[in-house]
């Protein structure tokens, strides 16, 4: 079976934030960038699968800032090979102009059974990704999956409706996937590892085709969250806190 995962790159959530001069992104040149959590989900999902019945593992990013680490990382973990869309303008990519990227870089590949990305991304904006795929590919495709095991050429596909209902179907043929969480945790993959992939994994190339991106909503301003206040200190011993606080929830009306 061969599985392509499409993985992307995200700033570093545990670091500030700072909105470009542009006003419609944020300031790139100073943040760390990292994978996306449920693309890592999508790997570790193909892993195990391609550890179950055989095949290759193919992971396909676009050419964002820090990528060849998350492409050599996933190398490292087990995938045989990575690709990098390449020409791609700079800054963020709507979710829509990144599934036709994909989309096309799938027709380009031919022969693979399943694609599986993150079911969402913090920076999504338009969209869930698989779902787009699926719709430009004209495949079937399932979203918000918790699991994905072989059942001869076919996939037994795992996915939470709404309320948490679990629901189970069987995909044949080619299946476009949206992972919200794997089997296992995302394995870990030790820095020798990565520096070996380095050393004797090439990253493939694909040229980003040009694309109609059509309609859809567009980024017109960003703005840094609003300062509301600050903290207030209370100092005394634990009676003289107490009394404090219940002065202060009395004032604001909370209680009467």
């Amino acid at each position: 079976m061969k599985i392509v995962v499409g993985m992307r790159q995200l700033a570093d959530l545990v670091e500030e934030l700072e909105v470009a001069d542009s006003g419609v992104d944020i300031d790139r040149d100073f943040v760390k960038f990292v994978s996306n959590e449920w693309d890592e989900a999508a790997l570790e999902e193909a892993l195990l699968i391609k550890e179950q019945v055989g095949g290759e593992v193919v992971v396909v990013a676009l050419d964002e800032p820090d990528v060849d680490q998350t492409l050599y990382s996933a190398i490292a973990k087990g995938a045989d090979r990575a690709v990098k869309i390449v020409g791609v303008e700079e800054g963020w990519t709507p979710t829509r102009l990144r599934a036709q990227l994909l989309a096309k870089y799938l027709e380009s590949e031919g022969d693979w059974d399943a694609f599986f990305t993150g079911v969402q991304a913090a920076d999504d904006l338009d969209g869930q990704l698989a779902g787009l795929i699926g719709a430009s590919l004209g495949v079937a495709h399932a979203a918000v999956v918790s699991k994905a095991e072989p059942e001869g050429p076919a996939l037994r596909i795992t996915q939470e409706l709404g309320g948490g209902t679990l629901a189970e179907s069987v995909a044949e043929g080619k299946v476009v996937l949206g992972v919200q969480a794997g089997r296992q945790a995302p394995r870990y993959a030790p820095i020798t590892r990565i520096r070996q992939a380095m050393s004797s994994t090439t990253i493939e190339s694909f040229e980003a085709p040009e694309v109609e991106l059509g309609p859809g909503p567009k980024v017109r301003k960003l703005y840094p969250p609003e300062s509301k206040g600050q903290a207030t200190m209370l100092e005394g011993d634990p009676v003289e806190v107490a009394e404090k606080i219940v002065e202060i929830i009395r004032t604001k009306g909370l209680v009467r």
